[in-house]
């Protein structure tokens, strides 16, 4: 008897901590206030995939052992895209050497981007002298499977590169070379032998797989079966002493990381029935914001499930736009200009603080610390719904804001 009621007190001892600690324990956060997390309708199989994608973004934190580098900007995905979120300016990525849509002059020095970090007994790459550059802030990265399963003929049913309609928008696309490895898919339209580009800030990365291959050589100089050289560093052509085999990493991980990247969750909108956040979305309507941050699309049949025949919401015609010689920085990539820039989704906009230490960094290189600067820096196509901004009232502004907020 005395055995048993040590037991009991001892289960009754145990279930208070338990429940002491599930006090003390902070709540799950909210599916509205996170990034992260799959899309639903995944099959267990697809779960189990996403899972390992995950564990390959965020838990491989790469050395020179294992291949990092020996030139470099980073040594995992997750550190540029913290919750699979907006970069900060310390990870913001530095492009050069193109100025023109004629192609890129300076690849034998090591462009399109800057290795501004190398590994002991390496010197970083300095740009080179007389190279047009620019910065690049690191993107969200969630919803990115619903905008690839878009088809080229939907993106392009939004470009008017004449202005036909005369109301100031002349959206172009982006066409760019396709890389060896690329496998073009029913929805992909040629034209002179490009296809059109929709991930980057200029739109130069066709689908996930040709941005997920240049972001594991060219962020962190690991290789793959897809690029097994690194870009030419200092005028130095690869391999230059980099002691680990190529290819540093299986495409098998490969393929799971960019699964992950098509299969995260697009953003949920808060607060959706607040009146004022109601109100600003109509002042994002009336203003012409939405003639490039088209609001709706539906996908068509895609190769994941889970992804076809959906509805989303990311505010982008994922085309090009001339914003003007406030926002032109002398460089490019593919058939875009100078002072064109990829329409960025503002979906997640209201939690890009929660990854860019508590302040917004916005604009493609983070120069903007506010929605209001974003908004009052838009020029050339942008100017005249910059110029309807700067007529409203002081409520109305307040409405957009927080209808921006609520993305």
């Amino acid at each position: 008897m005395k055995k048993l009621y040590i037991v009991y007190s001892l289960l009754v001892l145990m279930i208070l901590g338990i429940a002491a600690c599930k006090k003390l324990l902070p709540k799950a956060p909210k599916d509205d206030e996170i990034l992260d997390g799959p899309v639903e309708g995944l099959t267990a199989e697809e779960k189990i995939r996403f899972l390992e994608g995950d564990r390959a973004f965020n838990n491989e934190i790469f050395t020179s052992e294992t291949g990092l580098g020996p030139y470099f900007v980073a040594n995992s995905c997750g550190s540029c895209h913290a919750g699979d979120g907006k970069g900060h300016p310390f990870t913001t990525l530095t492009r050069f050497g193109q100025a023109d849509s004629t192609g890129n002059t300076y690849m034998n020095f090591g462009a399109p981007q800057l290795q501004n970090r190398a590994i002991p007994g390496f010197s970083p790459e300095q740009i080179p002298a007389g190279a047009a550059f620019s910065k690049f802030t690191p993107p969200a990265n969630t919803g990115l499977g619903f905008l690839e399963a878009l088809t080229d003929v939907q993106i392009l049913a939004n470009a008017d590169p004449t202005d036909a309609n005369n109301d100031g928008i002349s959206g172009v696309p982006n066409y760019v070379n396709a890389p060896a490895y690329f496998i073009p898919k029913s929805h992909h339209i040629t034209w002179s032998g490009k296809f059109v580009g929709r991930f980057g800030k200029k739109a130069a990365a066709i689908d996930l797989w040709n941005q997920t291959v240049n972001a594991y050589v060219q962020d962190m100089g690991i290789t793959s079966e897809y690029a097994m050289l690194e870009p030419a560093i200092n005028g130095v052509a690869s391999p230059y002493g980099d002691p680990t085999p190529d290819p540093e990493v299986p495409s098998s991980r490969v393929q799971n990381l960019i699964f992950y990247l098509r299969t995260l969750k697009a953003p949920v909108q808060r607060d959706q029935n607040n009146s004022d956040v109601q109100a600003g979305k109509q002042v994002f309507m009336n203003i012409g914001c939405e003639k490039c941050h088209k609001a709706e699309w539906t996908t068509q049949k895609a190769d994941i499930n889970a992804l076809s025949y959906k509805t989303f919401y990311p505010y982008t015609d994922l085309l090009l736009h001339d914003m003007g010689s406030g926002l032109n920085d002398g460089y490019t990539e593919g058939t875009a200009k100078t002072s064109e820039w990829r329409t960025p989704p503002l979906w997640g906009l209201g939690l890009s603080k929660n990854s860019q230490g508590g302040q917004y960094f916005l604009l493609h290189d983070g120069r903007a610390t506010s929605i209001q600067q974003a908004i009052e820096m838009h020029g050339g196509e942008g100017q005249s719904s910059n110029s309807a901004y700067q007529s409203l009232s002081q409520t109305e502004k307040d409405q957009l804001i927080k209808f921006l907020e609520s993305l």
